[in-house]
């Protein structure tokens, strides 16, 4: 891996910038003919949107991937900064449109017409999915966007420092608010959970016994567990304990390669640097559980692949879709394992995954298997926001957790209402 010092890293994370949202309202409306022509056969031209990638070699990658394709020629938009959903949103506006593009599952994407069905292309293979991609993907039946990749979060630890702390690895919120202030030194802070905290937006929620949305799509998360944790966080955030103005964000592993802290937020793509730079100082733990109804959690994050409903070639971009990431297992190998580490989410791929058989990877794979939580295709971006907002609010602010999770019902409610009649 390079030295991430690119913010578009956080690309990885579950909060997406708001701005995409304001387009996706309007997306039922817009046509899809992207101005670029078409043709037949190897004469098809398809554009696909990617964000940069942090890992060294991705975006060769991707571009190999698609030159290796005869029946279209495919143009990658490899996008840098923070702002590939601002970007992905607003061109799926106009006629420059993508054909193809990764995104997360988001239900809103399905009602407006955005995205195309894809159940032809995957129930043939629907099995070796991971049943829980195939779930997060499905609307009334129908399976859209193909999983790339899964990619687990948790904290990663230097096993060093704990020792010489006498620290043992926290299991609870409280075990963790102890040990920051135990591994604290001048020159280290004792954890970094994200310059911003809303790395842990899922986790504490998860962690707490609670849920983004109940099976009947109704609002889960405000719980008194939650308001527990945010209280604990806001200790957490003002103990002078915290890692708060790092160089990078949780994305990167600088922070703990570099021995800034103790212990740190990440993705599983980052520990091939951590195990290159720490070699065997490094040991990795899930979210904390948070008061007596809690459970340990890990967020599984991830990218999947989209076809736009409303390209002018929806035929040709289904079928580069299904070629890349239905048939041609050795290119999606390629990209789960050999630039950072991601799960595959073929079931006949990541048992040959001998990279993540043992060792610290098999341990992430463990704590995935575990303690995973997937993302639930109905709490859309819009939601995402106003949970980030609570964040802001009552753990960087100091506002009531309750007054936060309170106003963060009314945006919620709102959009429930639109999604769901």
């Amino acid at each position: 891996m390079s030295a991430m010092s690119n913010s578009n890293w956080s690309r990885r994370s579950i909060f997406r910038a708001a701005a995409g949202m304001t387009a996706a309202g309007a997306l039922a409306a817009c046509g899809g003919n992207n101005g670029r022509g078409g043709g037949s056969g190897s004469g098809t031209n398809l554009v696909q949107y990617f964000h940069a990638y942090g890992e060294a070699g991705t975006e060769q990658a991707i571009k190999k991937y698609a030159k290796a394709y005869t029946k279209a020629n495919v143009t990658t938009n490899w996008i840098t900064g923070n702002s590939f959903e601002a970007k992905l949103f607003s061109s799926l506006l106009t006629k420059q449109a993508p054909d193809v593009f990764e995104f997360h599952p988001q239900l809103q994407l399905v009602k407006s017409g955005q995205v195309a069905d894809l159940s032809d292309i995957i129930d043939p293979v629907k099995d070796d999915f991971n049943p829980a991609d195939i779930k997060s993907h499905t609307v009334d039946g129908k399976i859209y966007g193909v999983r790339m990749i899964d990619d687990p979060q948790f904290f990663y630890y230097r096993k060093s420092m704990l020792e010489k702390a006498k620290v043992e690895v926290p299991t609870t919120l409280d075990e963790l608010l102890e040990a920051a202030a135990k591994l604290t030194t001048s020159k280290v802070k004792g954890a970094y959970l994200g310059n911003d905290f809303t790395a842990v937006q899922n986790p504490i929620i998860w962690s707490a016994g609670a849920d983004t949305l109940d099976t009947n799509n109704q609002i889960a998360y405000h719980t008194d567990g939650v308001v527990e944790g945010l209280t604990k966080l806001r200790q957490l955030f003002t103990s002078g304990h915290v890692l708060l103005d790092a160089p990078t964000d949780f994305w990167d592993p600088s922070s703990l390669n570099q021995g800034l802290c103790a212990i740190q937020w990440g993705g599983m793509w980052s520990m091939p640097a951590m195990q290159k730079a720490l070699g065997d100082d490094l040991g990795i733990f899930p979210f904390p559980s948070i008061g007596s109804s809690g459970k340990q959690s890990v967020y599984n994050g991830g990218w999947s692949m989209f076809v736009n409903a409303k390209s002018e070639n929806l035929e040709a971009a289904k079928a580069y879709v299904k070629w890349l990431w239905i048939d041609q297992k050795k290119y999606q190998e390629d990209w789960a394992l050999s630039y950072g580490f991601h799960i595959p989410p073929r079931s006949s791929i990541a048992a040959e995954a001998t990279k993540l058989k043992s060792g610290l990877p098999a341990e992430g794979v463990k704590l995935f298997t575990d303690y995973g939580h997937f993302d639930n295709i109905g709490f859309d971006q819009t939601m995402l926001t106003a949970f980030g907002d609570v964040i802001a609010n009552s753990v960087r602010k100091n506002g009531s957790p309750e007054a936060a999770l309170d106003a963060c019902d009314k945006k919620v409610n709102v959009e429930l209402k639109k999604l769901f009649g």
